[in-house]
């Protein structure tokens, strides 16, 4: 395998009306799941949309198979150190490049905005995913998301769009750190008045680690930054006022009186004690309203737990292995 840039890890190619590349971005410290390949689907709106699917190395035997739903900015190559522990846990894994993120087709002509119109885009593309690859993966299903994946996995799971047998949240973007009076009312009148493309916020100065809010380690930090620097078209700026509000729509939604009572699944859900991003009393409403339920927070830890210090990392695994207890897994 070459030590930097693309490695093809399968001979299949992306449709043609994207024009981004098949292959993985593969850097130094950063390898593949074993067997790891890409797979290309169409989304719900005819998107060109990426696929990572990694088979169970125990192949007579598989524990199941864990999706795994990155945050916002992130991507598949994001979460190699991820699908290799859940490969040597015994599961095969599925991660995919969301909707204008990682190597999917983008939505806006300005490639760099973080854009979404709607979640249900979302979730339509980790339902027809998962209709995809659907022969290839074993079960039970246990769902891992991150963030804004975790709006988009729970929103799903609730509506019945996508059926796991537990589900395991890290930092979930149930609720908004930044707001302020009359946020909803600014991010209507942008919307209203065609500009939904526009950045809520424009692009500052590039983060540093020193700058950086999401994570106390410097190795796995640089890591996302050494693949945005193989393959720029990886890298996502800030959101669009169309995704800010998209994102109050759905976080809207998870407090309405019977939006979970379907969700009766073993779920895990871990906080960051430093979270600077998303609503941590959002955690609480949420796993206060289902019936199987353990909720921690990880002191120290910032909002990228599964990217955070090996320690701070352990706990999460540790509580990931509770719920599978609970679940039978």
């Amino acid at each position: 395998k070459p030590e930097g840039g693309f490695f093809a890890m399968t001979d299949k190619t992306p449709p043609k009306e994207t024009s981004q590349r098949a292959d993985f971005v593969i850097v130094p410290g950063n390898p593949a799941p074993d067997g790891a390949e890409i797979v290309w689907f169409k989304g719900s709106e005819g998107r060109a949309l990426r696929a990572c699917i990694a088979p169970a190395l125990t192949y007579e035997n598989p524990r199941g198979t864990v999706i795994v739903c990155p945050g916002r900015t992130e991507f598949i190559e994001k979460y190699f150190e991820v699908g290799r522990e859940l490969q040597a846990m015994g599961f095969a894994v599925v991660i995919i490049d969301w909707p204008g993120q990682g190597l999917s087709e983008r939505l806006l002509d300005d490639t760099k905005k973080g854009h979404i119109d709607r979640f249900e885009t979302f979730m339509g593309a980790l339902a027809k995913g998962l209709e995809k690859l659907d022969d290839r993966l074993p079960r039970p299903y246990v769902s891992l998301a991150h963030a804004m994946g975790g709006a988009i996995a729970l929103a799903a799971i609730a509506r019945g769009l996508v059926k796991v047998d537990a589900a395991a949240f890290c930092a979930p973007m149930w609720g908004l750190k930044s707001k302020f009076f009359g946020m909803n009312y600014l991010v209507w009148a942008m919307r209203v008045t065609g500009r939904s493309d526009d950045y809520a916020q424009q692009p500052g100065p590039a983060e540093t680690f020193q700058t950086n809010i999401v994570t106390h380690d410097e190795r796995r930090w640089q890591m996302q930054r050494d693949l945005c620097d193989a393959a720029p078209e990886l890298e996502l700026g800030p959101v669009t006022w169309g995704w800010l509000g998209a994102s109050l729509n759905i976080v809207a939604t998870f407090g309405k009186v019977k939006a979970l009572n379907k969700v009766s699944i073993p779920v895990f859900v871990a906080s960051a004690g430093e979270e600077m991003l998303v609503d941590n009393a959002s955690h609480a409403a949420v796993c206060a309203r289902l019936p199987d339920c353990e909720h921690v927070t990880v002191e120290g830890a910032r909002h990228e737990i599964l990217m955070e210090t090996d320690e701070r990392r352990a706990e999460f695994w540790d509580g990931f292995e509770r719920m599978l207890k609970r679940a039978d897994i």
